[in-house]
């Protein structure tokens, strides 16, 4: 594909990319609970995730979710009962004095959690279902083009999370958490999961 449908779709996706929603919420909401590698881990997992939506554009799989209202509106849904569900584990903990709740296999957790906080995001779907498509030339492989705009969208979303974690970590580098401090984090992330569904429910 030609050089400058390449930019020019990267210059259409970054602002989405940037603009806060359930990716770069979840994102935050992380790194502020643990710190820049819970951040990475996180990024890592809606990588992961976007990678999947890649694949299932290959299989047609997500045209076909999205020509049903009702798939779609499931999807969306679900995705919005998991951020507040994710909010929810986390204004508990919270609330309890104490260690952390949520410390069971933190890594795996993360990049679990990361991965479907974006797979269940029918606005990442739509990327692919609504804008990509318009950047592709269809007197050429269409699917070597679209593994191209797949491959710039995740590492797109991967710089611009990467950034968000190194920069939130760096903030609170060095400061101690004492168990008050550690309840305003939880709670605070978890506001932010909130926030991250809402945006998801009147969208």
């Amino acid at each position: 594909m030609e050089a400058g449908a390449a930019l020019l779709f990267a210059a259409t996706v970054l602002p989405l990319i940037c603009t806060p929603g359930p990716d770069m919420l979840f994102v935050a909401s992380q790194t502020l609970a643990g710190g820049a590698p819970a951040g990475l881990r996180s990024t890592l997992g809606v990588c992961l995730g976007y990678v999947c939506h890649s694949i299932l554009v290959a299989l047609g799989v997500a045209a076909v979710i999205a020509a049903s209202p009702i798939l779609f509106e499931a999807l969306r849904w679900l995705g919005i009962a998991y951020l507040v569900w994710l909010a929810l584990q986390l204004i508990r903990s919270a609330m309890r004095p104490g260690g952390i709740a949520l410390s069971a296999r933190p890594a795996q957790r993360q990049v679990r959690r990361g991965f479907l906080t974006a797979f269940l995001n029918p606005k990442g779907m739509m990327i692919y279902v609504a804008i990509l498509p318009q950047f592709i030339d269809h007197t050429g492989s269409v699917a070597a083009q679209a593994a191209v705009l797949s491959a710039i969208f995740v590492g797109l979303c991967g710089l611009v999370y990467t950034v968000l974690s190194l920069a939130i970590g760096t903030l609170g580098r060095g400061v101690r958490f004492d168990d008050r401090r550690r309840r305003i984090v939880e709670g605070t992330s978890g506001g932010l999961l909130i926030l991250a569904a809402g945006r998801l429910a009147v969208n």
